[in-house]
């Protein structure tokens, strides 16, 4: 089948995004507008762009700044927080050195004692995450989201008003609307594109600073896409991936490259790079915004939830949707949350859903590329 060729470059400027936001970032600083930075998908950015500010994803992909980060935190911790870590301590991130204020949230006990140390040289807000999704928990978080406001107020100087709080939930849930209809088109046998350039797209969208521009630009480019492919422009039919786990991004898009180098493709990732940031809508109409706003971020399917139902049901949900013939779960070295939970994960695959699972663990190093292309290359070649 003929593969697609006008759209390569529109998903390599995707890739680029961060650091072509590097500059704009800048930009906004100099014009005296407030940027918020944040490492999870918990972060209430809605309250954020509330008050004009820029919100914007922190660096935490690389290994590049590690071996700093350990003369601080212990060897055996997660690479996302020594990376995170490190990146800050060393001004390595120009989105953290532009930061007015950094949103940290008590999710692993790796990130909350990794955030004490950060706000040595950095303004630090917590932002107390409940352990579970109960009616307290929603009721804990609500008042986190309204005190997060009142931070922000009294540190900018400025009132935020529902009606803020409300049009920045449109705007945000517009940009998750078309990124989700983007997605949307993996469901096609065969796919329109590779599992990689549809995760450039999506993760690179997470450091486009203005958010109004995005629906524009991501339903142009879905559009272009359903043209294409009713056109017959179309990859060929590869055995189809689900990727679940951390947080991916820079160093572990090679576990994407080895799937699909190796004659896979992945048609859904259901972690914070993928659906699990779009898929969920504040409601718009909501008379409380605030509740609305905690509802949806609080159902948010993390493993640092206990119990964590929602990410079940994602996962059910997508495999079915997206016609899934295996699950990949790719598990960073020392996230225990996410290690503990993959044995219900791996039964709820091959039990409930009666398909293939493989377990990924990694880190921020290429040392893992040969053992991991050789073992996904026998996962895929097994479907």
């Amino acid at each position: 089948m003929e593969v697609i060729k006008e759209l390569p470059q529109v998903f390599a400027d995707f890739a680029e995004q961060r650091k072509k936001s590097f500059l704009t970032v800048k930009e906004l600083k100099d014009k005296g507008v407030p940027v918020v930075g944040a490492y999870c998908t918990y972060f209430p950015k809605e309250i954020a762009m509330a008050m004009g500010a820029a919100t914007v994803g922190l660096c935490s992909t690389s290994d590049e700044t590690i071996a700093e980060a350990e003369r601080d935190l212990p060897k055996n911790l997660c690479p996302l927080i020594k990376s995170s870590y490190g990146f800050a301590k060393t001004d390595k991130c120009p989105y953290f050195y532009f930061s007015d204020v950094v949103v940290g949230e008590t999710t692993c006990d790796g990130k909350k004692k990794m955030y004490e140390l950060m706000q040595e040289f950095k303004d630090v807000y917590m932002m107390e995450l409940p352990n579970s999704q109960s009616e307290r928990g929603l009721a804990f978080w609500k008042e986190e989201i309204i005190a997060f406001k009142h931070y922000l107020e009294k540190k900018f100087n400025v009132t935020i008003t529902d009606e803020d709080v409300r049009r920045a939930v449109r705007e945000e849930n517009a940009v998750r609307r078309s990124l989700k209809r983007f997605y949307s088109t993996m469901r096609h046998e065969p796919t329109p594109m590779t599992g990689h350039d549809m995760f450039k797209v999506l993760y690179g969208t997470t450091f486009k600073l203005d958010r109004s521009v995005i629906p524009a630009e991501i339903d142009a480019l879905t559009d272009t896409i359903e043209k294409e492919y009713a056109a017959g422009k179309r990859q060929d039919k590869k055995p189809r991936i689900l990727i679940t786990g951390c947080p991916m991004g820079g160093a572990t898009e090679k576990v994407i490259r080895a799937i699909e180098e190796n004659g896979g493709v992945v048609v859904a990732y259901e972690n914070c790079t993928g659906t699990k940031n779009v898929e969920r809508l504040v409601d718009e109409e909501a008379e409380d915004i605030y509740q609305a706003l905690a509802e949806r971020y609080l159902a948010i399917g993390c493993s640092v939830m206990t119990p964590n139902p929602n990410r079940y049901e994602s996962l059910d949900s997508l495999i079915d949707e997206y016609h899934v013939d295996g699950v990949v779960e790719m598990v960073l070295q020392a996230c225990h949350t996410y290690s503990v939970e993959s044995k219900s994960i791996r039964d709820f695959v091959t039990k409930k859903k009666n398909i293939p699972y493989i377990y990924i663990e990694t880190d921020y190093s290429t040392t893992d590329v040969g053992q991991l292309s050789t073992r996904l290359a026998a996962f895929v070649e097994m479907l």
